[in-house]
């Protein structure tokens, strides 16, 4: 059995999620879609509405998304039958999402209502393979996918239950939505932006699928961001390693966090392009060979935190203290260097930054930098090798850097430098690297 999951891009017009029918009627798959494109940005438009008290236009908003909606049920479905159920369907959804409209908005009411947009698109997509007479089975993500209290997905009690829901209904296709999961108390709560690639591969390991495929709006990962430089080219076969670190580092084709639960198990990942099925794309799996050179990411939103203290020479237990800070306030480490005196280290998560910094304090003399990127070079870079650092740094020899990571990983250079500079870093790299 295979994992095929769709991207929002990839259902984002009625004529588009015909075509992903067209695509998965004859598999023997579990078919994790993602809401409808622009569906998650609405949602989280009318969440930040009611967080400010500002419900007309919250009820405004909603009333503009499900015109939105009405007018793709109308392209989707030829039958009356079918277009009746679907337009009661979406009536449903949104009479729930105004009705948080009516009184006090809290996270947890943010949750549910950021969960309505993958319950509407598996919704529509199994009316229309009911319409056109293609058997599948519809299944509640929020029946089996729940994470612990750390916010990490429990792998025990997805499979469990997953394999339960799986023997409810006797079919060869099966649907479900991504991104959206219950939490260690039941409520309903997400895998945040990008989950449903996560979902896709946590279901993949759950029934040790023979392929997860991940089906978006590119064809395949690339050597560099086709958003930032004109010249990139389709990778065909990326090893685990490359694609967790490209994927981390800022190529948005994949999330970070899904490589993870396919290595585990072995499974190959394939990336494709829905608007051209034909293109080979990219296979992720564990051995594809060496190379010194795979590609290029960069990651925005940065900002660099140094720690400075006479007392870190020669001391053990510093850096023990410092990271005891971020852990507390579950904030993620990008990159670190260290001196004799000195700690300097990144974070893209901003949300404690005040008490972090306030913390740190107490260890020595703080500073911080923000409007930073990361430029990540992905490659072969083993210790037995010469000559890559020559190559990448005279790439960069007109770009002011403020930190470098090399070491931690056999596959990973990364340079953090201001924004300003990141996209001639990456083009300097696509021309000297790849002679693009």
């Amino acid at each position: 059995m295979k994992v095929i999951k769709f991207g929002g891009t990839s259902l984002g017009t009625a004529l588009r999620m015909k075509k992903v029918a067209e695509l998965v009627a004859n598999e023997n798959a579990i078919v994790v879609l993602s809401a409808i494109s622009g569906t998650t940005n609405s949602l989280t438009e009318i969440v930040q509405l009611l967080y400010k008290n500002e419900r007309n236009t919250a009820k405004e908003t909603i009333v503009e998304l499900k015109k939105h909606y009405e007018k793709f049920i109308n392209e989707l479905l030829s039958s009356e039958e079918y277009s009746d159920k679907a337009h009661n369907l979406i009536n449903s959804h949104f009479n729930h999402i105004d009705s948080f409209t009516e009184d006090l908005f809290t996270i947890h009411e943010e949750k549910t209502i950021l969960a309505q947009g993958e319950l509407l698109s598996t919704a529509l997509f199994k009316l229309y393979l009911e319409e056109i007479n293609v058997g599948s089975c519809l299944l509640s993500a929020l029946d089996f996918m729940r994470i612990d209290k750390d916010l990490e997905p429990d792998s025990f009690y997805i499979q469990h239950n997953l394999v339960r829901e799986l023997s409810t209904c006797e079919s060869k296709l099966y649907i479900t939505q991504g991104y959206i999961c219950r939490n260690f108390f039941g409520e309903i709560d997400n895998l945040k932006r990008g989950g449903s690639d996560y979902t896709a591969a946590l279901i993949g390991e759950a029934v040790k699928a023979s392929e997860i495929e991940i089906w978006t709006d590119i064809d395949g990962m690339h050597n560099n961001d086709p958003r930032v430089v004109d010249k990139t080219y389709s990778i065909e076969r990326l090893s685990y390693d490359e694609a967790a670190e490209l994927a981390y580092f800022g190529a948005k084709i994949l999330h970070p966090a899904s490589v993870y639960p396919a290595q585990l198990s072995g499974i190959p990942i394939s990336l494709k392009n829905t608007l051209d099925p034909d293109k080979v794309g990219t296979i992720i799996e564990k051995e594809v060979g060496e190379r010194e050179f795979t590609a290029v990411a960069g990651k925005d939103g940065i900002t660099a935190i140094k720690i400075k203290s006479g007392r870190m020479l020669l001391a053990y237990g510093f850096l023990r203290k410092i990271f005891d800070i971020f852990e507390r306030y579950k904030t993620p480490i990008d990159v670190i260097t260290t001196s004799e005196v000195a700690v300097s280290l990144t974070i893209d998560d901003h949300t404690n930054l005040d008490a972090i910094y306030d913390e740190l304090r107490y260890l020595g003399e703080v500073s911080i930098h923000k409007d930073l990127s990361i430029v990540c070079v992905v490659g072969n870079f083993s210790h037995d090798k010469r000559g890559s650092g020559n190559k990448i740094f005279d790439c960069l020899k007109n770009i002011p850097i403020r930190m470098v990571s090399y070491g931690g990983s056999q596959h990973n250079v990364s340079v953090v430098i201001e924004t300003q500079y990141k996209k001639e870093a990456m083009i300097a790299l696509n021309q000297g690297l790849f002679n693009q």
